[in-house]
């Protein structure tokens, strides 16, 4: 088994009558789901909703499932799945149904391990992708691929989708020289001190405007010595 081997995870399901009420299957704590593939038509099935959750946590969409109790057993993937709002809880799920001897073409998340010399020195380590798509025989397929930072030493290093190691059999299909993550140079913004307010003294503003009435006032008396 190399370090890519996958662990196959088993589930059992029921084949279900695509008339039956979703809302009354849940209610008898049954998840409604479908399978289906390049060579499987869609067929309705049920599964225990407690194993199903269960799995869930466990394998993701990045875990292949065999499915047993509908004919022939079938490795598949979760496809789609869909939660309700409040109660977070499973709802209905897609299952993917892989052809034998085919790669699968699949995203797989990213896991950033190491600590990055960079961001001890102050600087800043942007993640910029979280997961990459790969092409890759299902037996080699990752529960996730490890992005190790610790070679980010300055401001402008990064990681390219090229750098990350993939399984033996895989493709990579995301842009090769995509940034994964890069480092930046921290910079701290300049701050601006607002200039102190002006300082009034009440008193002699008081007296300022009195002066300007009388003046004001003064005004036409003084025409009217000039006109005498």
């Amino acid at each position: 088994m190399n370090e890519y081997s996958v662990a196959m995870l088993a589930l059992e399901v029921k084949p279900r009558d695509a008339k039956e009420s979703a809302e009354v299957l849940r209610k008898q704590g049954i998840v409604p789901a479908v399978y289906y593939g390049p060579k499987e038509e869609t067929t309705p099935i049920s599964i225990n909703a407690q194993k199903l959750e269960h799995l869930w946590k466990e394998a993701g969409e990045t875990t292949i499932i065999t499915l047993k109790g509908s004919g022939e057993d079938k490795d598949t993937l979760i496809h789609d799945a869909q939660f309700h709002p409040v109660t977070g809880k499973l709802l209905h799920v897609d299952f993917y149904v892989l052809e034998k001897g085919k790669k699968v073409k699949i995203k797989v998340p990213l896991e950033f391990t190491g600590v990055a010399p960079a961001e001890k020195s102050g600087n800043i380590v942007v993640k910029a992708l979280y997961e990459i798509e790969i092409e890759v025989a299902p037996q080699e397929l990752p529960h996730n691929l490890p992005v190790d930072i610790s070679s980010l030493v300055n401001a402008g290093d990064h990681i390219v989708a090229k750098d990350v190691k993939l399984p033996p059999s895989a493709t990579l299909i995301t842009h090769p020289e995509e940034i994964v993550v890069s480092v930046k140079e921290f910079k701290e913004e300049p701050v601006e001190i607002a200039p102190a307010p002006e300082t009034v003294i009440i008193g002699e503003e008081k007296k300022a405007e009195e002066g300007e009435t009388s003046a004001a006032e003064a005004t036409p008396t003084e025409a009217k010595k000039e006109q005498k």
